[in-house]
């Protein structure tokens, strides 16, 4: 059985949002999760990952696992930072369009970010990408009020010094042989058996070392926001021919080029492991972009008719999209009670049961969001956090 797709998803919605950035949203947030999935499964948790980062590397675990993780590894999390970019593009030019000063009031949606993130990472989550976002936010939108050759300088500029510190940082792990992970007894324990204030008095205590990653990777982060802008600019998303032209070069770039080189890196080994998380991820990242939009082409063009199903998993991926930021808290906070101590404490119970558990709570949570965006959004417009985030830049 198959159903027309709605006229107001073609182009966009009725509230003139871009139904592919919406699904793109979506997918990224889901996709996050596929990643972080293996964190809050694994009994040692967000301790295991700080001294130890072969465990989230794709090739820790069964072939299924492995596959699993490379499709995730990093692409997500590169196609959510150059969303952000896109996102902030918009942003700036509405602002243009009323004549208003920027960033103006943007400061302050930046700076809720950061507080909103600092939160998240203190009592939900050890790695949380709000606080790096909101920093390179502000960044982005003092230089999208300068020269276009500006920007282009700063967008070369931060990649290159970017690739240079993972180059760097690669040729130290191949010198030097693997240290032997020096394990805390207390520790391995701590999110498996202790109580929930622990957990957060772990993160207060290690709160360099847990927010190394954003550090680290701040000039790829500029990159992609930068990179994100450039697109929207070009017409990337657009539902007309120039949009899906460049998806389709996207397409062919990420998955001709970056997705065998990308599979390079990850059968290397955990020395490779900045490459094959910091660098090659964002190339797939063009390909997966350029994928789901000649996808959403294809069910979307006039006169097509999509299947119930695509139509329906479209639909659900924009919903959840529309909602980024609350399904995101969500999607952490209930992995967290459920594989945690202090609540079900399912990671150390189903240890033995991996990686089909992981898989199946993956599909579980992802099932939740989809469901719960589309039935919140039949009665208000914008998810919680994003209405509460939304009152207090109107007080502000």
């Amino acid at each position: 059985m198959t159903t027309a797709v709605p006229t107001a998803t073609r182009a966009g919605s009725a509230t003139g949002r871009l139904m592919l950035l919406d699904v793109l949203r979506g997918v990224a947030i889901l996709g996050t999760l596929a990643t972080n999935i293996w964190i809050f499964t694994d009994p040692a948790a967000e301790y295991g990952v700080l001294v130890d980062t072969d465990s989230i590397t794709p090739l820790a675990g069964s072939p299924v696992e492995t596959v699993f993780r490379f499709l995730a590894n990093g692409k997500f999390l590169a196609l959510l930072t150059i969303l952000f970019g896109v996102g902030l593009a918009i942003q700036h030019a509405s602002a243009s369009r009323r004549g208003e000063r920027w960033p103006g009031r943007y400061r302050w949606r930046a700076v809720l970010l950061f507080v909103e993130g600092t939160l998240h990472f203190l009592l939900v989550f050890a790695f949380d990408v709000l606080m790096g976002y909101a920093v390179t936010a502000l960044v982005v939108a003092g230089l999208l009020g300068r020269s276009r050759r500006v920007q282009h300088a700063v967008f070369w500029t931060a990649g290159t010094l970017h690739l240079a510190l993972m180059l760097l940082g690669t040729a130290a792990l191949l010198a030097e042989p693997d240290p032997e992970p020096a394990t805390n007894p207390r520790l391995v324990t701590l999110f498996s058996s202790r109580g929930y204030l622990d957990q957060v008095l772990f993160r207060i205590d290690n709160l360099l070392a847990l927010r190394l990653e954003p550090i680290l990777t701040f000039g790829l982060m500029l990159f992609l926001f930068l990179l994100g802008v450039r697109l929207f600019r070009a017409g990337a998303f657009g539902a007309d021919e120039t949009g899906r032209r460049i998806r389709r070069r996207l397409a062919g770039l990420g998955l001709g080029l970056g997705l065998p080189l990308n599979a390079a890196t990850t059968l290397g080994g955990p020395d490779l492991f900045l490459i094959d998380r910091y660098v090659l991820p964002p190339l797939v990242t063009l390909g997966y972009l350029g994928l789901i939009g000649m996808l959403l082409d294809r069910l979307t063009r006039p006169g097509a008719a999509a299947p119930v199903l695509a139509s329906g998993l479209t639909a659900g991926l924009a919903s959840v999209g529309r909602t980024a930021l609350s399904c995101y808290v969500l999607q952490n906070l209930l992995c967290a009670a459920i594989c945690y101590g202090w609540g079900l404490g399912l990671a150390t119970r189903l240890a033995d049961a991996r990686p089909w558990w992981v898989l199946g709570l993956w599909v579980a949570v992802c099932t939740v969001l989809v469901v719960g965006a589309r039935l919140w959004l039949r009665r208000f417009t914008q998810g919680p956090l994003e209405s509460v985030q939304k009152a207090l830049l109107a007080r502000v």
